[in-house]
């Protein structure tokens, strides 16, 4: 069944939680803020107390929750946004600032924060006037030790994590899984913003790619197939600025063929996170500025598609093409 989008204000006037159980704050570090947390986000980077970008609180919300038929329940407003889940929980984000959580009984902070560093994250990055796709980001090292950063899109299965894996064993850095959040303060020069430490893969991809000293987590629930792999090391803390987007296709051999902008816009549309929640999502001003977003990105970042082995044995061939493109066209005027 599909989410429901209905407006906040039709059940109440900006809720805040109550009967909050005492838990401790903790603070931490990642998209460029610091985030301080009532959930445990070991996934995370530490970071000394502070003042903090966004605020993470659990308590009730008072707001219909999903049935398990439906499942989820998606509602928008300019400044809230409420994304509900009956098997996780509910999460509700006010200003681009602060996430108050309901947890559904019996869900731990391990469940919590696999929505809640994903479609949630991103939509507060959304908010707070980033950029947001569903990809995975690498920094490549290039001359003069500058860096370069490289986005894999691609629909489900296409091999994102995967390919992003591969680079980090040849020798690249990790800038973020999942949620790829780009800075356009300048559109001219759109920066990927660091992420955390951590990708996720599947068991057989991770057996075919050796990530060295990795961290695996344990798996937080049986229907979550990947497993989250804590990288020690190989991670960029820095935004980089973004050179190349590959939507990945799998295929027999490794293959890269350039889009032109026409092209290339409706496919950062289609793989911006937004875009997963619909039309409601973009309400007021926030749908222009969205395709002003991905209007600069298709004009001032190369946009290729990538055609990736099927056969894991074979993601090497995709990384030496990789590379061989980015030299290239580091050597254009």
């Amino acid at each position: 069944m599909m989410p429901r989008h209905e407006p906040l204000a039709a059940y109440d006037d900006h809720p805040r939680p109550h009967d909050r159980s005492m838990r401790e704050r903790r603070f931490y570090r990642a998209y460029g803020l610091t985030i301080a947390s009532e959930v445990m986000l070991p996934e995370l980077e530490p970071a000394a107390p502070g003042a903090a970008d966004v605020v993470i609180t659990v308590g009730a919300i008072d707001l219909p929750k999903p049935s398990p038929e439906a499942a989820t329940d998606f509602r928008f407003e300019p400044d809230r946004q409420y994304l509900a889940w009956h098997a996780v929980g509910a999460f509700l984000i006010s200003d681009g600032r602060r996430i108050d959580i309901e947890p559904a009984p019996g869900v731990d902070d391990a469940l919590i924060a696999f929505p809640l560093l994903g479609p949630v994250m991103a939509l507060l990055l959304h908010r707070r006037g980033l950029l947001v796709l569903h990809a995975s980001a690498i920094a490549v090292a290039g001359a003069s030790a500058t860096f370069t950063g490289v986005i894999f899109m691609g629909d489900k299965g296409a091999g994102k994590s995967t390919t992003a894996s591969a680079m980090i064993r040849a020798g690249h850095q990790l800038l973020t899984d999942d949620v790829v959040a780009l800075d356009l303060a300048d559109p001219n020069e759109p920066m990927i913003v660091p992420g955390f430490p951590q990708i996720k893969l599947a068991a057989d991809a991770a057996a075919a790619i050796s990530l060295g000293q990795a961290e695996v987590r344990p798996q937080v629930h049986p229907a979550i197939d990947k497993m989250q792999h804590r990288l020690n090391g190989d991670f960029s803390g820095d935004k980089v600025p973004a050179t190349r987007i590959y939507i990945l296709e799998r295929g027999e051999k490794a293959d890269i063929t350039p889009l032109p902008a026409i092209a290339a816009l409706p496919a950062i549309i289609k793989f911006s996170y937004v875009a997963r929640f619909g039309r409601a999502a973009l309400s007021g001003d926030f749908a222009a500025m969205h395709l002003r977003q991905c209007s600069a990105i298709a004009n001032h970042v190369g946009v290729c598609r990538l055609e990736v082995p099927t056969a894991l044995g074979r993601i090497g061939e995709a990384v030496e093409l990789i590379t061989r493109d980015l030299a290239a066209d580091s050597r254009q005027p």
